[in-house]
């Protein structure tokens, strides 16, 4: 979202998916991510899920 300089709103226009969902992957608050939501996420921005997901030691 940053590179690209978007707002949640925008990514939910581009996506299609819900702003609740956004807003908490954007805050990295959420644990999971299922498959749906990924691939609604890497067409509509654009990218592969390696851009997306970022592995971490949390």
């Amino acid at each position: 979202m940053k590179q690209k300089n978007l707002t949640n709103k925008d990514v939910v226009e581009l996506t299609g998916v819900s702003r609740n969902t956004v807003t908490s992957l954007s805050a990295n608050a959420t644990k999971r991510i299922d498959y749906d939501t990924l691939t609604a996420l890497c067409i509509g921005l654009g990218v592969t899920p390696g851009k997306l997901l970022v592995l971490s030691d949390d």
